[in-house]
């Protein structure tokens, strides 16, 4: 028989507690988070380890590190927050008509170039005092797979630094929710006038001085495996930190660039640019926006999803 407990007991902001310590992997960064001492964050730990006899967390030298325990105790945790916020956001109404709230999206330059504009025009017919925070978002160096290079979007959006991510995401745990938008490729850019596109050819494309976009200035970029396999490389001249950075030095420059086609083909006129194919089979993206379950009870973040997905479907 299943030994009762008492649940008047357990002291529920253990549980909040509990998750934050497991995603920040340290106690002074949680207890930053919680707005708590972390003497106070080590007393909950004590009151946990003795409420689930396990050490939870063990200290190493630049943080902790969780139990095979505490690993097996994360996914329900979450679902026990996430059922909390969801009987608790029910007495709180949200009316996009009239709410002040301020929401974060976090997507590369690539995609919140081409979506924004059709999405701000949405919020202001149908929730004209929302704002938003665009966070930019790449790959952190040398990442190697598509799913592999866009995993840390996934820590932020469960850390809580973002509410809604879109990014070229393949697949994502059972505790997030995603929709496709829509599929992405990519082109090669260069000014007009410039001899490649007359000539897209992979032995002119190698001949070509590159512009990667990178955050950090790494040079190795996502075509460079696809020419390895093929035993061929690149010169990247030039790093930049975004797609609209890119574009705006071809001007006067014999670089060439790849952009996603759907930025290349929106700002191509103006900027005086002609796009040409890239000579390197590469599937398609699928540009997804994910939000983690447990945000999703929030009514102001499912409100928000519901938006990015039907603005970016008509992408």
């Amino acid at each position: 028989m299943m030994k009762e407990i008492n649940l008047a007991r357990i002291d529920l902001n253990l549980l909040v507690l509990f998750a934050i310590v497991f995603d920040e992997r340290h106690v002074g960064r949680a207890a930053e988070k919680l707005n708590l001492s972390p003497s106070a964050v080590s007393h909950g730990l004590k009151r946990l380890r003795r409420l689930l006899n396990d050490p939870l967390f063990l200290r190493m030298p630049k943080g902790v590190v969780p139990t095979v325990r505490a690993i097996e105790l994360r996914e329900p945790v979450s679902d026990v927050l996430a059922r909390i916020g969801e009987i608790v956001s029910t007495a709180e109404a949200f009316d996009p008509s009239t709410s002040r709230r301020r929401f974060t999206i976090g997507a590369p330059d690539g995609v919140s170039a081409v979506l924004l504009p059709p999405l701000l025009n949405e919020l202001q017919l149908s929730a004209p005092h929302i704002d938003l925070g665009v966070r930019q978002l790449l790959p952190p160096n040398r990442a190697r797979g598509l799913q592999t290079a866009w995993e840390p979007v996934l820590d932020e959006l469960e850390a809580g630094t973002l509410d809604v991510a879109i990014a070229p995401l393949q697949s994502v745990p059972a505790r997030f929710t995603r929709a496709m938008l829509y599929e992405e490729s990519f082109v090669v850019v260069t000014r007009a006038g410039h001899g490649y596109p007359k000539d897209p050819s992979l032995d002119r494309y190698c001949e070509m001085q590159h512009i990667v976009v990178s955050l950090t200035g790494d040079s190795y970029g996502m075509f460079d495996d696809y020419l390895t396999a093929l035993g061929r490389s690149r010169r990247v001249a030039l790093t930049v930190p975004n797609f609209m950075q890119a574009m705006l030095t071809l001007s006067g420059t014999d670089f060439v660039t790849a952009v996603p086609r759907r930025l290349a083909e929106t700002h191509a006129g103006r900027l005086d640019l002609e796009i040409a194919e890239i000579p390197l089979a590469r599937p398609r993206d699928q540009i997804l926006a994910v939000a983690t379950k447990a945000a999703m009870m929030d009514r102001g973040v499912d409100w928000l999803f519901g938006v990015v997905e039907k603005t970016g479907r008509r992408c």
